[in-house]
C-alpha cells in the first residue's frame, strides 16, 4: 500500500519509532545492524548523531546513494540518506532530530553512471563527497583524505552488500537467478570486490573511531532456492 507517496508508510513509521525507543532506553555507544534493507540504518545513525553531539560522520558504502524522495520513487529504502540529511520524505526526515552535516557524508563505491538527474543535482547541491569503485580499486586514500580534511572523530559505516560485484557475491538483489525482468534496468549493480570493501573498512577503522556499522540488503538466493527445492521432495514433506 502506498500512503502519501511512500509504500507501507504506517509500518515503517512504527518500526522507526520502536527502534528509537529501544536505543533511547539502552543508550549504546556503538551499534551494529545486520539485515533488512537500507532503511534499517536510519534510526541507529540518527541516534548516534545525537549521541555524539551532531558530530557523527557517515561513510555510505553502496552502489546507490539512497537520496530519492516520494516524487522519484515510492520505496523508502531509497530515501534514507536524504532523510538523515533532512530531505527525502518530510515525515521520515522529521524522525531525525539532529540532521547529518553534509560535509560529514561520503559515498564509497557509488556508481555515478547510474545516477538520476535528481540524485546528481542533490549531490551537487550538498557538495557530497564521492569515491567511485575505480578510485578504490587499490587504495582507500580518497576516503582517508576526507576523514583527515573534515577532522572526523566518530564514524558510522553503511555497508550495502549490493556494492559488491554480483559475479563474486551472489546473495544480493542483482544475483537473482532467472529474474522475470532486468534487475539492472533501474539501478546499476555494484562493482567492488569483497577484498576491496574489507580493506576500506579496516583502513578507516584505523583512522577514526567507528561507532556504527550497518550491513544491509542480504538476499541469499541459493538458500531460498534450496528451501523451495527441498519442499518439493516427497520424503522431506
Amino acid at each position: 500500500m502506498i500512503q502519501d507517496g511512500v509504500a507501507h508508510r504506517e509500518a515503517i513509521m512504527e518500526q522507526l519509532q520502536a527502534t528509537t525507543e529501544v536505543l533511547n532506553e539502552h543508550r549504546p555507544d556503538r551499534i551494529v545492524v545486520f539485515g533488512g534493507d537500507c532503511l534499517v540504518d536510519q534510526a541507529p545513525f540518527a541516534y548516534l548523531n545525537e549521541r555524539y553531539d551532531g558530530q557523527l560522520a557517515i561513510l555510505w558504502i553502496d552502489a546507490h546513494p539512497d537520496i530519492k524522495n516520494p516524487k522519484e520513487y515510492c520505496n523508502a529504502h531509497t530515501m534514507v540518506m536524504a532523510n538523515l540529511l533532512g530531505e527525502g520524505d518530510a515525515t521520515l526526515a522529521a524522525q531525525v532530530k539532529v540532521h547529518i552535516d553534509p560535509k560529514k557524508v561520503m559515498f564509497a563505491g557509488l556508481r555515478q553512471d547510474g545516477l538520476t538527474r535528481q540524485e546528481a543535482e542533490f549531490i551537487e547541491r550538498h557538495s557530497l563527497s564521492i569515491a567511485t569503485p575505480e578510485a578504490l580499486i587499490s587504495s582507500s586514500e580518497s576516503v582517508l583524505e576526507w576523514i583527515r580534511l573534515n577532522e572526523i572523530k566518530h564514524l558510522a559505516i553503511h555497508f550495502d552488500l549490493d556494492v559488491l560485484n554480483p559475479i563474486e557475491f551472489r546473495s544480493v538483489f542483482f544475483g537473482e537467478p532467472n529474474p522475470a525482468s532486468d534487475p539492472y534496468e533501474a539501478f546499476p549493480a555494484g562493482k567492488m570486490s569483497v577484498a576491496q570493501v574489507v580493506r576500506l573498512i579496516n583502513d578507516v577503522s584505523r583512522a577514526t573511531d567507528v561507532v556504527g556499522l550497518g550491513i544491509t540488503e542480504h538476499l541469499p538466493w541459493d538458500a531460498i532456492t534450496l528451501k523451495d527445492m527441498l519442499a518439493d521432495i516427497p520424503i522431506l514433506s
